[in-house]
């Protein structure tokens, strides 16, 4: 077996499996789950009917590369979207249909890691996605994290890392909007780091899957080929960019998302793609167009959002050290005594509340940055989140 397995750490929802162990939550509450970030929100109607209008292709392979009319429709979102020249972005080089970001991110560092480098390391924010942390283990590399802290706005400070861990980089994962934290990166931290990645040639990972959830639709959170684009650099070198339909369009049961930029990352990503066997079935590309193409319920999505928010904040916002994030569907609170672990155990033990301890999504790096938070997924109905927030307040007023 691939020694690399034995690096992987137990994932966050098994660890917090064995927290609840033992537990015995009062029958009468009904179980509130704020813990996975799985939206709730109804699928959209006219992408059913569209996977039900393509069921005929079943007696045919999909190609890697998807369908011409799929990454046509995600050019055009892309241009829309973030605002690119149009013609800057081409769909016949610069993109590439996947199942869902979790699987090409993790793919996408097993094509870019050279492990017969000394010490390949693959840099990624703290707290984390841990798949990013898995797929640096499995590639030959080792994860060196950033902390991302109230201090520094929860945005790394990459003038902080010393050059030796830059010129050992291969590959850096940011998450904007981040998670669990929801910051949202500026145009000054995309062009540190496209200076960074020139100077040690490095390739940079943005996953940005939860991009379109945010507050303002004056402001959505600016991309990574965005930035790309309001600096000149039009041939996106360097960069990747990954976004889903499972947060934006509440389809995270169809597994479909893309991977875009750098026309030569895309070559080579399409060979290893083809070897791994994932392509994406055409019902569901012909249900990922008709998602990209539409807007409205993405924006009737955020308006869900935005009322949760409102709502639980209000009954929250002073018992618990807690702000609206820039963007993204999680709160990420900090409890009174600091421990994350028995604030979800003991919640969960009194209220049937499930959220998740913020230190199983952190690893120590002078300091555990997640320690002493913990991640409420607003993902749940307004009734729901509203008795969920309930619940917590009472549960932290017993405390005091």
């Amino acid at each position: 077996m691939n020694p690399h397995l034995q690096d992987l750490q137990p994932y966050p929802f098994e660890r917090l499996a064995a927290l609840k162990a033992g537990t015995t939550p009062p029958d009468h509450l009904r179980h509130i789950a704020l813990s996975i970030g799985e939206p709730k929100h109804a699928a959209p109607a006219m992408v059913e009917q569209a996977m039900i209008d393509a069921i005929g292709g079943l007696s045919v392979y999909p190609t890697t590369k998807g369908l011409p009319e799929l990454r046509q429709a995600i050019a055009g979102w892309l241009q829309r979207r973030f605002k690119l020249t149009e013609g800057s972005l081409d769909a016949e080089r610069h993109i590439l249909p996947v199942n869902g970001t979790r699987e090409a991110l993790f793919a996408f560092a097993q094509a870019c890691i050279d492990s017969s480098q000394p010490e390949p390391l693959v840099l990624s924010p703290n707290p984390f996605y841990q798949i990013y942390e898995g797929a640096a283990f499995l590639a030959g590399a080792k994860p060196y994290f950033l902390n991302c802290t109230a201090e520094n706005q929860y945005r790394p400070d990459y003038d902080a890392i010393p050059a030796e861990v830059w010129q050992r980089c291969q590959l850096l994962f940011l998450c904007t909007p981040g998670n669990p934290t929801g910051a949202v990166m500026k145009l000054e931290d995309f062009a540190r780091v496209l200076e960074l990645a020139d100077q040690y040639d490095f390739v940079i990972a943005s996953d940005e899957c939860y991009s379109e959830i945010y507050f303002d639709e004056q402001q959505p959170p600016m991309g990574l080929l965005e930035a790309c684009a309001k600096l000149g650099r039009h041939d996106y070198s360097r960069c990747a960019v990954f976004h889903s339909l499972s947060k934006r369009s509440n389809l995270p049961g169809l597994r479909s998302g893309f991977v875009a930029g750098d026309a030569e990352l895309m070559t080579a990503f399409l060979r290893y793609r083809t070897y791994h066997g994932c392509a994406m079935p055409v019902q569901v590309q012909q249900a990922s167009i008709a998602a990209w193409d539409d807007e409205q319920h993405v924006e009737q999505n955020r308006d869900l959002y935005r009322r949760k928010f409102d709502a639980v904040l209000d009954i929250l916002g002073d018992v618990m050290t807690v702000s609206r994030p820039d963007a993204g569907f999680y709160l990420w609170p900090q409890v009174a005594g600091g421990d994350d672990e028995a604030f979800a155990r003991d919640l969960f033990n009194e209220q049937h509340v499930t959220v998740l301890p913020g230190r199983y999504l952190s690893r120590e790096a002078d300091g555990i940055p997640g320690a002493g938070h913990v991640r409420m997924a607003l993902v749940a109905t307004l009734e729901e989140c509203v008795e969920a927030a309930q619940r917590i307040r009472r549960f932290v007023e017993s405390r005091i």
